[in-house]
């Protein structure tokens, strides 16, 4: 198998693509920091899906009597200032921030990968209007604009989706201008075009290829910060409503009682923190891995 896989004359385009995967698998393995943070990633999907059967307790249940309770062997994390289990909280949280995740990652890409694409390869006027517009969006800072956006929406987890995508995909449009006005007047994208290809057939069929490895890095980097613009929207109250678990309105929660029930924000505060490093630490593998370059 492993001979197939890499044989110097493939017989077939299917085989070569296999053979390609292999060794981007292989190179990727061979990085330990990537493969942390692939398992940290990969952990807070199974949480996600598996939050019923994970979770200890019901994260919504109320229970006064059993309110700001220590870490103990029958609340694992302890318990907020309505006697909600925080380890139940926390794993169902994950589900929120995987929404969020998930949702812009499938928003943002398409679209700053087509708008980018578009501009590059039509130059002229097309380009100077989409461009000018993504000037527009980068001349505010991400957080900002999405508090913005938010306060116009009605408050909720989908409004905060919504202003972190609009807010977001102007980078990925650059990159993606920038990576196809390399490749246009490339030799091989003139020998396609003099074999008769369409302008849409060289877009999707060769300059989207070639730009998609940096836009998988980019996202992949950049979810830490979606992480963190969503986990500020919903400890400013303009996220995720209650009572919704989603780690940045329990940090909220939680910061009245900082410095003697220092649990009830700290432990959403490393969740955060272990998800974000995950995700950059995932980013940078998989830069080392596509990115010809550093190959």
């Amino acid at each position: 198998m492993k001979s197939w896989l890499l044989s110097e004359t493939p017989a077939s385009r299917f085989q070569a693509s296999c053979g390609q995967f292999y060794l981007i698998c292989l190179s990727f393995i061979r990085n330990p920091l990537a493969v942390i943070g692939l398992l940290i990633v990969l952990t807070l999907v199974i949480f996600a899906i598996a939050a019923p059967y994970i979770a200890t307790h019901d994260p919504y249940t109320q229970s006064l009597t059993d309110r700001l309770l220590l870490p103990s062997s029958e609340h694992w994390l302890g318990t907020d200032n309505l006697g909600r289990d925080i380890w139940s909280r926390i794993v169902y949280g994950s589900r929120s921030t995987l929404t969020v995740i998930f949702t812009v990652a499938i928003i943002v890409g398409p679209v700053g990968l087509m708008v980018g694409i578009l501009a590059g390869f039509s130059g002229g006027l097309i380009d100077r209007v989409l461009m000018r517009i993504t000037d527009i969006f980068l001349a505010f800072p991400r957080l900002i604009l999405a508090l913005a956006f938010t306060a116009v929406l009605e408050p909720g987890l989908y409004s905060a989706i919504i202003a972190i995508a609009i807010t977001s995909w102007p980078a990925y449009a650059r990159l993606a201008r920038a990576e196809t006005l390399m490749y246009k007047n490339s030799d091989f994208i003139q020998a396609i075009r003099l074999q008769g290809a369409s302008t849409a057939r060289i877009l999707y069929g060769h300059i989207t290829p070639l730009c998609l490895p940096s836009i998988i890095v980019r996202l992949t980097l950049d979810m830490a910060g979606i992480i963190l613009i969503a986990a500020g929207l919903g400890f400013l109250g303009l996220g995720a409503q209650p009572p919704l678990a989603e780690w940045g309105s329990m940090i909220a929660s939680g910061r009245d009682y900082l410095l003697d029930y220092w649990w009830i924000a700290t432990i959403p505060g490393i969740a955060i923190c272990i998800v974000s490093l995950g995700f950059n630490i995932l980013g940078d593998g998989l830069r080392d891995v596509l990115d010809p370059k550093t190959r």
